[in-house]
């Protein structure tokens, strides 16, 4: 083997470079922009700030998948 089989091959893409410049933002992308933001963060806070249920079932949501058993004890609400 030589040293250029050992070596990983870049692709040609990577290889490629524009020269088109960076187009501005209309102000309508800018506001679909800082909203989709400020939504991220109010879901990360939401996930952070809800607390974990003390002495639950655990598992995925029976009336969601329907699984309405646990060790084959039938569970009520």
């Amino acid at each position: 083997m030589t040293q250029d089989d050992q070596q990983p091959k870049q692709s040609e893409t990577d290889a490629v470079e524009t020269d088109t410049p960076k187009r501005e933002l209309s102000p309508a992308a800018k506001r679909a922009l800082a909203e989709a933001d400020e939504r991220r963060k109010a879901r990360d806070t939401a996930k952070i700030s809800t607390e974990k249920e003390i002495g639950g079932r655990g598992g995925a949501d029976p009336a969601r998948f329907g699984d309405w058993e646990i060790d084959g004890r039938a569970i009520d609400f």
